[in-house]
């Protein structure tokens, strides 16, 4: 298999379903490795948001990226559509804070991949896969997920309402079938939910056009498109929240009562528990030949994921034998927090590593750490996981910003400058 792209560029305008703002989004191709990315040319500077799961905001009713002020809401319907059509790379800049509604559905994306074509490019695609079969449970939301040569997705909703009651399909998510089971699905809502949510700051762009409207006996106006066309429009849910792995997916998903934020957690839980096919992970042995760490301060144990010099995935595992339990917290043994940004500063390093052709004669020094913050406790048995975006980079500095993630939660984040120097 190929990388793929767009062959040319394709827009789209419309309103957002939630902030109510019009906004022009325009689909452009871009260089193997750089994965999908939003740009909000709206704001100085133009900020970047890598479509991945460590860029989750928000997960109400819809899927948003970023951070407040510097976000992207809504992302779920156009990144099915490029997830089910294996589109690796891709630029989406819009001039707002939230993707269009169009009609609730997939089909406008769909159209707009087809205007700009798609091509091939240099480059493998990465692929996560299962290997071995395990549940996730988020909320009301339930996942099993077993190994499959292929993405599958079985999903189940439930709601007592006349419309709707109990509804099961199965959908092998291939480009033609997406295409003709899915992208016409659309997304729904009910009247009685409409004042409070729009006092939390939804759906201020609403209106019945915009999707399914329920009512308490039946549907406020239109036909559906299929009977289960409510069950079809949360596998594509499924499809568009597994995007944010960076990956195609192979493996079949048993999801019930599928939600965003349970979506999210299983695009988490694939990250952490599925094998990875990709060129760019590193072993120990090799992360030894760029960083001059050793035990027992060497706190990465292997380099995941290295996308295009820019972002990067990093584990560590954390063991009862670490030297510093026995002086931190004993009896009641917590890692250090200096040595989880340690630990996130030593992947970093690896990232910016990256840019060199001879890392073995660089070192890297951090000039600053700033905005660090601890969200929880890391105990012996943790698998933590780091996760880090390069934010700027010139000559041999740069700006880089961290999450270290334990069980899909974050237990840290930092922002970091670092220089290379001749070792």
């Amino acid at each position: 298999m190929a990388r793929q792209t767009l062959g040319g560029t394709a827009t789209v305008e419309g309103q957002g379903l939630h902030t109510g703002r019009q906004v022009s989004v325009v689909l452009r191709p871009a260089p193997a490795g750089t994965g999908l990315v939003f740009v909000r040319t709206d704001l100085e500077g133009a900020p970047r948001i890598p479509a991945r799961v460590g860029e989750v905001l928000a997960t109400e009713r819809r899927t948003a990226l970023g951070r407040p002020g510097v976000e992207v809401q809504t992302v779920e319907h156009l990144l099915a559509v490029l997830h089910a059509l294996r589109i690796d790379d891709l630029e989406i800049a819009l001039d707002g804070p939230e993707l269009p509604i169009v009609d609730g559905a997939f089909t406008t994306w769909v159209r707009a991949v087809d205007r700009a074509g798609i091509v091939a490019h240099e480059g493998d695609p990465a692929v996560v896969r299962v290997a071995t079969p395990f549940l996730v449970t988020e909320g009301d939301a339930r996942y099993v997920v077993s190994p499959a040569d292929r993405l599958r997705i079985t999903a189940t909703i439930e709601w007592d309402h006349p419309v709707i009651g109990r509804q099961t399909r199965l959908a092998e998510i291939t480009p033609e079938g997406f295409r003709t089971e899915l992208a016409d699905a659309r997304t729904f809502g009910f009247v009685h939910e409409v004042d409070a949510l729009r006092s939390r700051g939804l759906l201020q762009g609403a209106t019945s056009d915009m999707a399914v409207v329920l009512t308490a006996t039946g549907i406020e106006s239109g036909t559906l498109r299929w009977p289960d066309e409510f069950v079809r429009h949360k596998i594509g849910d499924v499809v568009g929240d597994l995007a944010l792995l960076g990956a195609r997916v192979e493996g079949h998903i048993m999801a019930e009562r599928p939600s965003h934020q349970g979506n999210v957690a299983l695009a988490r839980g694939l990250a952490r528990q599925a094998e990875r096919r990709d060129p760019t992970a590193l072993d120990i042995s090799r992360i030894m030949q760029a960083l001059p760490h050793r035990y027992p301060f060497l706190l990465v144990d292997r380099i995941l994921e290295i996308e295009a010099s820019k972002r990067i995935t990093a584990i560590k595992n954390v063991t009862i034998n670490e030297p510093f339990f026995q002086g931190h917290f004993p009896g009641h043994p917590i890692m250090p927090g200096v040595l989880i940004v340690e630990a996130m500063a030593q992947a970093g390093g690896m990232l910016l590593m990256d840019h060199f052709d001879d890392p073995e004669s660089k070192v890297v020094y951090f000039m600053a750490i700033d905005g660090v913050k601890f969200r929880k406790p890391v105990l012996p048995g943790d698998q933590l996981r780091f996760e880090l975006e390069m934010i700027q980079f010139r000559g041999r500095t740069c700006r880089m910003r961290g999450e270290a993630f334990v069980d899909g939660q974050v237990v840290c984040e930092a922002e970091m400058m670092a220089r290379v120097v001749d070792r």
